[in-house]
């Protein structure tokens, strides 16, 4: 049997050894040894794919009579955590994929996502539906954009949908309010980060809003 991992970026989510426990249920139902008569390759990709930490899968076979199996993990954009006093308790501990899938961290790896927190998600198990398409670009937008992604570390989504995130340098909050509006929302964040704060300093406010049309609001 021949595992093939396409990793992302370098992110190690899921092992060779990993692999071979989900295809064969812990060992319980060994698949070395079997005739290919046997072995049924769509009941394994099945198994494959029960798992969080498996996004897609192939198995097939070579003219060698390997079994080769191809695993991709999914792509954290950031990751759910438990603050205090937030409703977000019952679904803490987990990553946002790409596709907006939760998915469970992993004893192997821990990607360098920005941490996501907010009363939004005791009712928002997944950001895969229409209505969440917003949030989930801006976390693909900050996961895609170098400054943003290193600056960015903590997103917080209150009930209404409203965000607030926590720069990596500086004391201020930058108050997004929903996220439509993307592109002139951050075009004066980045206003905000090349003309004011050199002027200003980077202590010299602790909110920043841009929610608001052709308006930067410092405080």
């Amino acid at each position: 049997m021949i595992v093939r991992l396409d990793q992302v970026d370098g992110q190690h989510f899921i092992t060779n050894r990993d692999v071979m426990a989900y295809l064969t249920r812990d060992g319980n139902d060994p698949i070395l040894g079997k005739a290919y008569t046997d072995v049924n390759f769509r009941q394994l990709e099945t198994r494959l794919r029960q798992h969080g930490l498996v996004k897609t899968c192939q198995v097939s076979r070579d003219l060698n009579g390997d079994l080769l199996v191809r695993v991709e993990p999914p792509r954290p954009l950031a990751r759910l955590v438990n603050m205090p006093d937030d409703e977000t308790r019952r679904v803490g501990g987990q990553y946002v994929s790409e596709e907006g899938r939760f998915f469970p961290v992993s004893m192997n790896y821990t990607a360098r996502v920005p941490l996501l927190s907010g009363a939004y998600f005791a009712s928002n198990r997944s950001l895969a539906s229409e209505r969440n398409r917003p949030l989930l670009d801006l976390l693909k937008r900050i996961q895609q954009d170098s400054f943003w992604r290193a600056q960015i570390v903590e997103l917080s989504v209150n009930r209404s949908g409203e965000v607030t995130m926590w720069p990596q340098l500086g004391q201020h909050q930058l108050e997004l309010g929903e996220p439509v509006n993307l592109d002139a929302k951050f075009q004066k964040l980045k206003l905000f980060y090349t003309n004011i704060l050199p002027a200003k300093g980077w202590d010299a406010y602790h909110r920043v809003n841009v929610q608001y049309r052709n308006q930067i609001v410092c405080e």
